[in-house]
């Protein structure tokens, strides 16, 4: 297995569609990142969820997953479910947060999540950064729709702990679900760990990558 770094960052974009969704789908690659760079910039959106509780989870939970990081949130309140009917807003509310940063790597879901919001965020993404390291993350769903990753960020086994314990203590709303658990989470990132020889890992897709050998 090759390994490839970034070198320095310095931003970062992390979009959702829903709060919760970036720390379930990259919260310990957003721990490994601002741990190991202190002072990255964050600009993270998303896109239902403002004005309820939820946004005020995000908001803590979002600076828990960031230590020491300039995190810039902003949660829009598009309704839940329904981002297809109100794609002219979410491309609007991406194409404002391109307009305010040049990132260095782009956190957003897969382009082929099951999920119709999800789903939608992530076509956005494609076009708003084109020339930009964009990973796909993965949310486990009822749908059965997790795939074939092709890039993985490990986790030392703290940070998978510490991913899971945040998730539990900042989004009691979530906690009643079934599938929001600590064996759930803790479970895929030790497969994705076991497929790349770590203990622990979260997992990526990518829909288009350009390489530079001779540079």
């Amino acid at each position: 297995m090759i390994r490839l770094g970034t070198g320095r960052l310095e931003r970062v974009v992390a979009v959702g569609a829903h709060c919760d969704d970036i720390a379930i789908g990259a919260g310990g690659t957003l721990l490994t990142l601002c741990r190991a760079h202190p002072g990255l910039r964050v600009d993270a959106l998303v896109l239902s969820g403002g004005g309820t509780e939820r946004e005020q989870e995000e908001q803590e939970a979002l600076t828990a997953f960031c230590p020491g990081a300039d995190l810039r949130l902003t949660v829009d309140k598009l309704p839940d479910g329904r981002l297809p009917a109100h794609w002219a807003d979410a491309k609007a509310a991406v194409e404002e947060l391109r307009a305010r940063t040049e990132p260095d790597l782009v956190l957003a879901p897969r382009t082929e999540d099951a999920h119709q919001d999800h789903r939608g965020v992530a076509k956005l993404m494609t076009t708003a950064f084109r020339d930009h390291l964009a990973l796909g993350y993965e949310i486990v769903k009822w749908d059965g729709d997790l795939g074939r990753p092709v890039v993985y960020q490990p986790l030392a086994p703290d940070t998978a702990e510490d991913k899971v314990r945040l998730l539990q203590e900042h989004y009691p709303s979530q906690r009643h679900r079934p599938w929001y658990d600590r064996e759930a989470f803790l479970g895929l990132a030790r497969i994705r760990g076991i497929e790349s020889n770590a203990r622990y890992a979260e997992a990526f897709a990518v829909t288009k990558l350009t390489v530079d050998l001779g540079g």
